[in-house]
């Protein structure tokens, strides 16, 4: 498989539903999927397959024990600058971001998230998805990873030759 345009990272994915659509979306748009685990659910649950459908074969998925193993099996270590943190808890809005190829663009889990003691030593690379409603407080994971994706791509001008 060719370079990815993106990375999606998922850190402690809980929700099999959330992660096969997000699958789904690495698959269609070529970006490489990372699942660091402790994962909440077993790569063989139902949900998470029938989530990803028949597109399974085209995700090109890589599974970590933790986040020290996902850092250390890199091909070659990334650059702190090629991560981008995602949280409802950041400062800056994801539209301060500015997007290159190769990035990895890293999610938390479904409860918990990346949490702040992780986002304090990275927060000039931490942003977040506006919420208007005081009362609402996340997006879905799928919704988020689809919506950061996308800027992305928009971003670094994919979305002009598909």
């Amino acid at each position: 498989m060719s370079d990815p345009a993106f990375h999606i990272v998922l850190v402690r994915p809980e929700i099999p539903q959330n992660t096969g659509s997000i699958a789904r979306l690495a698959a269609a748009t070529r970006s490489r999927l990372h699942l660091v685990g402790p994962l909440g659910f077993s790569l063989e649950d139902r949900y998470l397959k029938r989530a990803g459908l028949d597109y399974w074969p085209l995700v090109d998925l890589r599974v970590y024990d933790n986040w020290d193993d996902f850092v250390a099996l890199q091909d070659e270590t990334p650059h702190a600058s090629n991560f981008k943190y995602f949280s409802a808890h950041a400062e800056q809005a994801y539209v301060r971001a500015q997007f290159n190829l190769g990035e990895f663009l890293v999610f938390g889990s479904e409860t918990r998230g990346l949490g702040r003691e992780f986002l304090e030593s990275r927060r000039g690379l931490a942003y977040r998805i506006p919420i208007f409603e005081y009362g609402v407080r996340s997006l879905n994971l799928a919704n988020a990873a689809s919506i950061i994706l996308y800027e992305g791509l928009r971003q670094t001008g994919l979305l002009d030759s598909a």
